[in-house]
């Protein structure tokens, strides 16, 4: 692997985990605010809930990417466990072509819809395009996808243990 790669998939690790990081954080942070100012004040942020939503979204999408880009994603391979090792390799990368497969779908619907949503023009709070909060979806899908499909190309290092 040459040196550029690497480092783009560096920097790519670093903000995934940084934008999850500091979301997780943030919405920690905000959830605990609107709970102690319900609570004692019987107020809130306006917007602290909708943007909680959008925030969960974030997280479940970056969190799912993460787990992907580690191998360490829910699977449901119970053959897999039953298989003589020489066609483990080959389970595996017909799992992980139809994962890309779904996840490839996934990413044109929903960039289908954040495209109507743009059209649309609707906006979250008044303030922001709602578009724009909802980019995460086609961009995780996508990104989803082709660590699937190089999974396929180059096959997986960590196969399950049979």
């Amino acid at each position: 692997m040459s040196d550029a790669v690497k480092r783009f998939r560096h920097i790519v690790r670093l903000i995934e985990d940084g934008l999850l990081a500091f979301l997780l954080t943030s919405m920690i942070i905000l959830a605990v605010t609107q709970i102690v100012m319900r609570n004692l004040w019987q107020s809130g942020i306006i917007w602290g809930d909708p943007a909680l939503r959008l925030m969960v979204l974030w997280v479940a999408l970056l969190g799912a990417m993460v787990a992907t880009r580690e191998d360490s994603h829910v699977r449901i391979d119970i053959l897999s466990r039953f298989l003589p090792t020489s066609l483990t390799r080959a389970a595996a990368r017909i799992t992980d072509l139809f994962s890309a497969s779904v996840c490839g779908l996934l990413t044109w619907h929903s960039g289908r819809f954040v495209y109507l949503e743009r059209l649309d023009g609707a906006l979250l709070s008044g303030l922001l395009p709602a578009w724009w909060c909802e980019l995460i979806l086609p961009i995780g899908f996508g990104v989803m996808t082709l660590r699937f499909l190089l999974a396929v190309i180059s096959g997986r290092q960590n196969l399950p243990i049979s």
